[in-house]
Order: C-alpha cells, then sequence, then structure tokens
C-alpha cells in the first residue's frame, strides 16, 4: 500500500474520530455505513474499510455482525463496588409510602433531569412503530377493542408470552398466564394470594420501594437478606431466616435486581427454588429486567427450576416497550385460580387495546430486533454515566456494574446524607432516587441511585456534574 493510501485512510479516520469525540456521533450509535462513508468523503470501499479497522484497533468503534459499526463506550469506570449489604435480621414494619410519593411528585415537575424514576426515556423506545400498530388494532378490533379484556387477557399477549417464556427456560403455556395491568399489579396480586395481614415477607435488602409500599399497604412485615451486588440475595442468610422465622413468602428478583443490576447464578437460583420448595413458601419472582441483559443470552428465570408450582413468575413490558400502557403478567403456578379471582375483584380487566397492540408489536413488530438496539445502547448508557460519576464525585465512591437494565447503585462517603442530597438536587430540578426508599428500615442513608435509561446529553452531563459539587459540599 502506498504512502498517499495510508494518508487517505488516515485522513478518513481523523474525521469520524473528530465526530465521536465532539459527541456527534455518540456511544452506542451506529457510524456511518461503509458505502455511505464512501460517498461522504469521496474514496474507496477499501479505503474506508482501512480507516475503520484502524478506528477500531483503537478503541473508538466496534464490528458488530451485520449490523455495521458502532461508537464504543470510550471511559472505564474508575470505582469500586459496594460490599454486600448487611441489613439487621430483625422482622420489621414498611413505612416508605411518603418518600415514594415524593419522587413521584418530582417525575412531574417541568424541565427535571430524570435520575429518580426507573422508566426508559421516550426517545429510546419504539413509540412510532408501536402508536402506528396500536392506530391499525383500533381499526381491526372493532367493538372486541371497547370490550372488557376479561381474566386471563389476551389470548393472543399470552401465547406471545408463553413463546418467549423459551429463552428464560422455562414452558409456559398460555392457559398459564394471567394479564394484569403493569407489573406492580403482578406483584400485588401474588402477595395477596399468599399472605395475610401481619405475616412476614422476605424481601432483597436493597429492594425495589414499590414492592415495599404495596407490602406496607397489605400490613405485612419484612425481613430483609442481604445483597451482593454481582450475585443477588445472600442465600445463606435467607436460609436463616426461614428456619427461625415463619416466612409466608419470599420475594426476589435473580435477573437485574432493583436497585443492584446483580444477576443471580444458575445454581443460585435452582437452589433458592429448592431450598423454599422444602417448606413450600412461595417465591414471587420479579423478572421485569429480565430481557435486558447485556450478555450473549438471556437468563434462565427461577421459575425454570420449579416443579412444585411455588414459583409465580411476574413479567411486565414497562421496562421494554411502554410504560404508559400498563400492560404486565404473571405465570402463579399452584396460585393460578386465587390471582384470576383478585384480578376480577380488583382491576377486573386489563386494557383491552394495549394488550392487543403489544401481541402484535411482539409477532409482528421486530421486537427482537428492537430489543437488540435497545441492549446495546443500555449498556453503553450504563458505562458512560457511571464512568462519569466515578469522574466528578469525590472519594470514596462507589458503583455498581450490572450485567442489564439501566439502573446504578452509587454507595457514597458515609458523611453524605441522600435524602439532604435529594433536597439540593430537586432544587436544581435534578432528580434521584436516595437510598432509604430502598428499605424497610430505611436504611443506606449514604446511598442513591442512578437512572440511564435516558439518552446522553449535556444537560445529563452537568447534571452529572452538579451532584458532584452537591456531594463535595455536604462531606
Amino acid at each position: 500500500m502506498g504512502m498517499d493510501s495510508r494518508a487517505l485512510y488516515s485522513q478518513v479516520a481523523q474525521k469520524v474520530e473528530g465526530l465521536i469525540r465532539s459527541g456527534t456521533l455518540r456511544v452506542g450509535e451506529r457510524v456511518p455505513s461503509v458505502r455511505h462513508a464512501c460517498k461522504q468523503h469521496g474514496v474507496s470501499v477499501t479505503t474506508v474499510t482501512q480507516a475503520y479497522l484502524l478506528l477500531e484497533d483503537r478503541g473508538l468503534i466496534e464490528a458488530r455482525p451485520k449490523s455495521g459499526f458502532f461508537v464504543r463506550p470510550q471511559t472505564s469506570v474508575k470505582a469500586l463496588e459496594p460490599k454486600p449489604s448487611r441489613p439487621a435480621s430483625a422482622t420489621t414494619a414498611v413505612s416508605v409510602g411518603a418518600l415514594q410519593s415524593r419522587l413521584f411528585e418530582a417525575s412531574l415537575m417541568p424541565g427535571v433531569v430524570p435520575f429518580g424514576g426507573a422508566a426508559p426515556g421516550p426517545e429510546l423506545l419504539p413509540t412510532v412503530k408501536l402508536n402506528r400498530i396500536l392506530a391499525s388494532v383500533c381499526r381491526s378490533a372493532g367493538k372486541r377493542g371497547v370490550g372488557y379484556s376479561m381474566p386471563p387477557g389476551s389470548e393472543a399477549l399470552r401465547r406471545e408470552i408463553a413463546r418467549r417464556s423459551l429463552d428464560g427456560g422455562t414452558n409456559l403455556s398460555p392457559d398459564e398466564i394471567i394479564t394484569t395491568s403493569g407489573g406492580t399489579e403482578a406483584l400485588a396480586l401474588c402477595l395477596r394470594a399468599v399472605t395475610s395481614p401481619g405475616d412476614v415477607v422476605a424481601v432483597e435488602s436493597p429492594t425495589y420501594f414499590g414492592l415495599l409500599h404495596i407490602i406496607e399497604e397489605l400490613g405485612l412485615k419484612a425481613v430483609e437478606i442481604p445483597m451482593h451486588p454481582q450475585d443477588g440475595m445472600d442465600l445463606e442468610a435467607l436460609e436463616a431466616a426461614v428456619q427461625t422465622r415463619c416466612i409466608a413468602a419470599c420475594v426476589a428478583v435473580p435477573n437485574f435486581s432493583n436497585p443492584l443490576g446483580s444477576l443471580m447464578p444458575d445454581r443460585n437460583k435452582e437452589r433458592l427454588v429448592e431450598m423454599l420448595g422444602r417448606r413450600d413458601i412461595p417465591l414471587i419472582e420479579d423478572d421485569i429486567f429480565g430481557e435486558l441483559y447485556f450478555g450473549p443470552r438471556r437468563p434462565r428465570v427461577a421459575q425454570s427450576y420449579d416443579k412444585k408450582g411455588l414459583v409465580m413468575l411476574c413479567g411486565s413490558f414497562s421496562k421494554t416497550l411502554a410504560p404508559g400502557y400498563r400492560v404486565g403478567w404473571v405465570a402463579p403456578g399452584r396460585f393460578r385460580a386465587k390471582i384470576q379471582t383478585l384480578k376480577l375483584t380488583t382491576t377486573l380487566a386489563t386494557a383491552t387495546l394495549p394488550e392487543l397492540a403489544i401481541a402484535e408489536f411482539l409477532a409482528n413488530g421486530g421486537y427482537d430486533h428492537y430489543l437488540r438496539s435497545a441492549r446495546r445502547l443500555y449498556e453503553a448508557q450504563v458505562t458512560r454515566v457511571s464512568a462519569a460519576i466515578a469522574a466528578v464525585f469525590p472519594s470514596p465512591v462507589k458503583i455498581t456494574r450490572p450485567g442489564g437494565g439501566f439502573l446504578i447503585w452509587i454507595e457514597l462517603p458515609l458523611s453524605v446524607d441522600a435524602l439532604r442530597l435529594d433536597e439540593m438536587a430537586l432544587m436544581e430540578k435534578i432528580s434521584i432516587a436516595p437510598g432509604p426508599m430502598f428499605s424497610a428500615k430505611q436504611s443506606f442513608r449514604n446511598f442513591i441511585r442512578i437512572s440511564c435509561g435516558h439518552p446522553w446529553s449535556d444537560r445529563v452531563e452537568r447534571a452529572i456534574g452538579t451532584l458532584g459539587r452537591m456531594v463535595s459540599k455536604l462531606m
């Protein structure tokens, strides 16, 4: 290859690198195709290919089979992970409702930077295609579209959920599934089916505050089980709890827990199901983030190891397609009849048209294609936000490294009060989720959860810098 050829592809590489460094091409975005770049720069296919290979060698872009080249995250996360949690083993009443209400009120503020909520940004969802499908369903459904979708719900949607269950290592039939008004209703129905006021429920610590709020409203008590940031629930601690207490149910998020993003190893999932099964304790498994994995394959659900019908598997499309459609589902095993009765006496039916639209999207709308893109984007977002926080927050700061989803859990210096930080942040129109929300005892006073579910922007970058300065003031 002559000197001129080398100079030419180096010039092309330099121009593309400039677009990446300036933020014109952002992490996770596809760079122009080879043929399109040929037209842009007036060079040959060979020249562009050599330029892209050079950028790949520099770690700026990566090739993805049958998809092209994409911008790679350019920074590594220089922060340790938090240590495993160590909640007190005492059973406790739950009181998180006021904190949850404050977070939801913050989400309604105009112009707020939404680090606090665990909903994906609408810019990242397939809104145009989903709206088109919904409009088509409205026209074709006729009278069926305005009628009740009585439990167990849309057969078309249940059939698609059952088909997808094979990816998680289980084999559900449509008749085993009941649709719900979002994942939160699925969890609430499961708890109502197997508990009575005053009963004790084993929960992860930290755990999703919405679950704690349900437990609070149902008059239940919680025993908090320690969590490892990578492997999830501490099964030794759970074993000790079920041996010394009368536990009515266990609620777990084995795949990408909220807020840690931990992924329970398959051997632990099997042991979890077997341990609870020996004592006939129902396991309520929340798999809401299971489709948003960063690795090569979808992780198995714990329900795939169930032989007694004691695992109640819950899912939702709120994190992948449309939070506002409020479509979730549950495969409740031996508790199906009870769940169906409770559904009838609670919300009666799940909204018909959103069910039908999601069923059509799953069948013919390119759901898997969309998910592949979403996973890459969320992984890049998590990396970029984590790196920015590690760079500007004062030491010591510790950040989880989730294997899926779009949430990170941050341990701040001990002197920092997350509730005070939350108040200060809201004054600057920045929403965060303070750690005490994720504990029945309102522990984790120096922790916060940050959502990476919105596109990177100058506004997001400025907000992270503002939070870093606030943390420094609170030290």
